[in-house]
């Protein structure tokens, strides 16, 4: 009658048993723990987790673990949906308002593997913190993407089109660079040779303007590293974003690796990725300019979560 009476206003019920006696409760409960070592058969028939040790303490864990798994796929969620909105906008936008795509195919497969692969390894490897034993159980209604995470998304797609935009715009006056709009990236012998006072054009050789790209890109992907930092915490006020970073040799690795593999790209990628070599000076600026991330999620904290409660994603209960 208890587990009847919970269920029926909405909760979540997990019964423990291990007498044949305790088997209409745990059938019947959401979640049915029996004894693994002292529980009847009967009661191991009924439940859906068998407890190996017979250790109440187990439930414990198995439950820190569960929040922390589900806690780790919102981290991803509210990482790639933020990566996805400003690398579509960006993409639509530079074609639209540049008449050329601001990154390009091999740009793009490189972004999503730092948005799919790598992102995954490193938040969804987090280990779980005592502290998400503090907080209240999910209830049943609960979405994935909540308000706090569409606040999160929304305020930096904005932070980060924002900056891309404005790079595109003023990079040739921030830099000290100097090209065309309508210069091509690579020149060939006829480019040249319709431009003749343009003496520093070598054939197949990149213009400047594959520099002032090559800046965007790299502040781009730079500002995926430090949003991936922002993405770790989901609460509405938890001001830092540091806390417990160092509990997780894998973020840090991949978010090292990150980070070599892009310069890698920018030095060496040459006409495959449509890289240009930056100076010290340049990949300064657009570290700088990429850390204001970290900043503007603090600022956004301060935005009440209730304001996003309208955007909702549509999640329904897989069929078997």
């Amino acid at each position: 009658m208890l587990v009847d009476g919970l269920i029926k206003v909405g909760k979540t019920v997990a019964v423990t048993g291990d007498g044949t006696n305790d088997a209409p409760a745990l059938n019947r409960s959401d979640v049915g723990f029996a004894m693994g070592i002292t529980g009847t058969d009967v009661a191991k028939n009924a439940c859906d987790i068998q407890l190996m040790d017979d250790n109440f303490c187990s439930i414990l864990v198995a439950i820190q673990f569960g929040r922390n798994i589900y806690d780790n796929i919102r981290k991803f969620l509210q990482f790639q949906l933020t990566v996805n909105v400003v690398a579509m906008f960006l993409v639509f936008a530079g074609a639209c308002l540049f008449g050329e795509e601001p990154l390009t195919a091999v740009q793009l497969l490189w972004v999503n593997l730092i948005m799919d692969t790598f992102a995954a390894l490193a938040l969804a490897t987090e280990p779980p913190s005592p502290d998400n034993l503090n907080r209240k159980p999910a209830a049943k209604s609960d979405v994935i993407v909540n308000d706090v995470m569409w606040r999160n998304i929304i305020g930096q797609a904005l932070l980060q089109i924002t900056v891309l935009l404005v790079l595109m715009y003023k990079v040739r006056s921030i830099f000290g660079i100097h090209y065309e709009d309508d210069d091509p990236f690579y020149p060939n012998a006829e480019d040249i040779a319709e431009n003749p006072l343009r003496t520093e054009w070598k054939l197949y050789e990149p213009t400047q303007k594959v520099e002032g790209y090559t800046i965007v890109f790299q502040t781009f992907v730079f500002m995926q590293l430090f949003n991936q930092i922002n993405a770790r915490k989901l609460g509405e006020k938890e001001w830092n974003v540091f806390a417990n970073f160092f509990n997780n040799f894998m973020f840090i690795a991949i978010i090292i690796v990150t980070f070599a593999v892009q310069m890698l790209i920018v030095e060496f990628g040459g006409r495959y990725m449509r890289a240009y070599p930056l100076s010290m000076r340049d990949n300064g600026i657009c570290m700088a300019i990429a850390s204001f991330t970290l900043v503007w999620g603090l600022i956004l904290k301060c935005v009440p979560a209730r304001w996003f409660g309208w955007i909702r994603l549509e999640e329904t209960e897989m069929s078997a």
